[in-house]
C-alpha cells in the first residue's frame, strides 16, 4: 500500500473515527440519564485510563507499524489466541458500530427534513427514531462512504477534513454560546466524579464515555501508509486531547443550557434539541447538518481502518485470501472494504428488531465499550510487557509506557466487568430489549466467543503461521535501538 499521509491526514482520519460530534449528539443525553449532571467529571475520568492506554499504542506504532496494529501487537507479544481475539473483537465492534451509525445517518437526516416541515411522503409518517425508515436512508450513505474509501486515502481523508471543519465550527460556536447564554446555574459540583449517584452509575457511565474516545487507535491501522510510523503516533494524540476539549465544553454547554430531565429524555434527538433551545430556523438546524456529517464521515473512518484489519489477518492466513485483495489502480483494499460494507449493512437491516433508535444506540454503546475496555486492556498489557526492560534503563520512560498503559488497562477491565456483572445480576429472564440486562450481556458475549471458534479455524484448518510458536517481544519491524526512549 502507498505512503500518503502526514501527520494532518491522520489527524482528521482518527478524529472522524471517534466522531465527536456523533457523541455529544446521541451520546451526552443517554450518559446524563445514568449519572445525572456530572457529564464534565465522567469524560475528564475516561480520558485519563483512554491516555495512558494510547502512550502503549502510539510506542509499538512507532517500533513496529502494521496494519493489524492491536492484532498484531497482542499475538506476538502476548500469545497469536488473544491476539487473533483483539482482531476478532476490534473488528466485530466496528462493524456493530457502523450498523448503529447507519441508522443514526438515516434519523439525522429524518430530523433535518421534518425542521424543514416535511413530515409524511406517499402517506407514510415520517418518524427519526423509527429503525426501519433510519436504516433504509442511511443504508445509502454507507455505500456512498465505503465507495469513497475504495477511492484511497487521500481522497478519503480530504473529504473528512472538509466534513470535520464543518461540524467543528458549528458544534463550538453552539457550545461556546451556550456557556453564556443557558439559564441553568453553573456548579463546580458538575466536574466532581465523586458525586455521580452509584458504582454501577459510574461503571456503565465509564464504558459510555470510553466508547466517545473510541477510534483514535485507527490512525495505527494506517502505519503502513504514513509517511513516517512517529506521524500514526502524534495523530493519535492530537485527536485525543481534541475530543477531551470538546467533550469538556460540550458536557458544560448542554447542562448550562438543558435541565437535567430535557437532556436525559431527547436522547438520540439531544443535539437538534440543543439547537432549537439556543437558536430559531435556520441557524437551529446547523447542529442537525453537523451531526449528519459526524455520522456520514465516521462511517467511511470506520470502514478504513476495520478493512485494512482484515487485509493484516488475511495476509496472516488468519482470514481468508479474498481479504488481501488490493484495487489495481487505487492499491487499496477494496474487496475487503465492500465485505466489510455489506455485512455492516445486513447487521443494520437485522437491527430493526429493535424498534427505536434510541434503544438501538444504548443496546450498541453499552456492547461496544465492553469488548473496546477488553482489547484495549490487552494492547496495553502487550505493550508493557514489550517495554518491560525501561523500568530499568529509563524509569521516567518505563512510567509512561509501562506503568501508566498497565493502570489504564486494570480500570478499563474493572469498570467492563463490573457492568457485565450488574447487567447479570440486573435480570430474571431474557428479552429482546435495551433495558433487559441478559441481552444487554449477551451482545458482548457473542462479540467475543464469537472468535474462539474463528481462531481455533484460522489454526487448524487453515493452519496460519501467525499461530507457529516463534514470536518474541523483539519488534519484528524495527532498529535495535527502536525500543530506546524516543521524544
Amino acid at each position: 500500500m502507498r505512503r500518503t499521509l502526514g501527520v494532518g491526514g491522520g489527524v482528521v482520519l482518527a478524529a472522524s473515527s471517534t466522531a465527536a460530534t456523533t457523541s455529544v449528539g446521541i451520546g451526552l443525553g443517554l450518559m446524563a440519564g445514568i449519572v445525572g449532571l456530572h457529564l464534565p467529571a465522567l469524560m475528564l475520568l475516561a480520558f485519563l485510563p483512554v491516555l495512558a492506554i494510547a502512550g502503549g499504542y502510539g510506542r509499538l506504532g512507532r517500533v513496529e507499524p502494521d496494519a493489524g496494529s492491536s492484532y498484531r501487537w497482542v499475538g506476538r507479544i502476548l500469545n497469536p489466541w488473544l491476539g487473533f481475539l483483539t482482531g476478532w473483537v476490534n473488528t466485530v465492534g466496528t462493524i456493530v458500530f457502523m450498523a448503529y451509525t447507519t441508522a443514526v445517518t438515516g434519523s439525522a437526516l429524518l430530523q433535518l427534513v421534518g425542521q424543514t416541515g416535511l413530515h409524511s411522503l406517499a402517506g407514510l409518517a415520517l418518524d427519526p427514531d423509527s429503525t426501519v425508515q433510519s436504516t433504509a436512508i442511511g443504508l445509502v450513505v454507507l455505500v456512498a462512504a465505503a465507495l469513497v474509501a475504495v477511492r484511497g486515502l487521500d481522497l478519503a481523508a480530504r473529504l473528512q477534513k472538509y466534513l470535520l471543519v464543518f461540524e467543528y465550527v458549528v458544534l463550538l460556536g453552539f457550545c461556546g454560546y451556550g456557556l453564556f447564554a443557558g439559564d441553568q446555574p453553573f456548579s463546580l459540583d458538575w466536574f466532581d466524579p465523586f458525586a455521580i449517584p452509584s458504582p454501577q452509575a459510574l461503571a456503565e457511565g465509564m464504558v459510555q464515555a470510553v466508547f466517545c474516545y473510541w477510534g483514535f487507535e485507527s490512525v495505527f491501522s494506517i502505519g503502513e501508509e504514513v509517511r513516517d510510523p512517529r506521524d500514526a503516533s502524534r495523530s493519535g494524540f492530537v485527536a485525543l486531547t481534541v475530543m477531551l476539549l470538546i467533550f469538556l465544553l460540550a458536557g458544560t454547554a448542554f447542562q448550562r443550557v438543558l435541565p437535567l430531565d430535557d437532556l436525559a429524555d431527547n436522547g438520540a434527538q439531544g443535539l437538534a434539541f440543543f439547537g432549537e433551545r439556543l437558536a430559531h430556523q435556520p441557524l437551529a438546524a446547523l447542529p442537525l447538518v453537523a451531526l449528519l456529517f459526524s455520522a456520514a464521515a465516521s462511517l467511511q473512518a470506520s470502514v478504513i481502518p476495520t478493512a485494512r484489519g482484515m487485509y493484516a489477518m488475511g495476509r496472516d492466513r488468519t482470514l481468508g485470501p479474498i481479504w488481501t485483495r488490493l484495487h489495481p489502480r487505487h492499491a487499496t483494499p477494496a474487496v475487503g472494504t465492500l465485505l466489510v460494507t455489506a455485512i455492516a449493512g445486513v447487521l443494520a437491516l437485522l437491527s430493526v428488531a429493535i424498534p427505536t433508535v434510541s434503544d438501538l444506540i444504548l443496546a450498541a454503546v453499552d456492547a461496544i465499550g465492553i469488548v473496546v475496555a477488553l482489547y484495549y486492556a490487552l494492547t496495553a498489557f502487550a505493550a508493557a510487557v514489550s517495554f518491560r526492560h525501561l523500568l530499568r534503563t529509563a524509569p521516567l520512560e518505563g512510567l509512561r509506557a509501562v506503568v501508566a498503559p498497565v493502570l489504564g488497562a486494570l480500570v478499563l477491565l474493572t469498570v467492563g466487568g463490573y457492568l457485565a456483572w450488574t447487567f447479570y445480576d440486573s435480570a430474571d429472564h431474557f428479552e429482546l430489549s435495551a433495558d433487559n440486562g441478559w441481552f444487554d450481556l449477551l451482545v458482548p458475549a457473542l462479540m467475543i466467543g464469537s472468535g474462539l471458534p474463528a481462531a481455533a479455524w484460522a489454526r487448524w484448518v487453515r493452519k496460519s503461521p501467525y499461530f507457529l510458536p516463534e514470536r518474541g517481544d523483539a519488534p519484528v519491524a524495527g532498529s535495535t535501538n527502536a525500543l530506546e526512549p524516543q521524544p
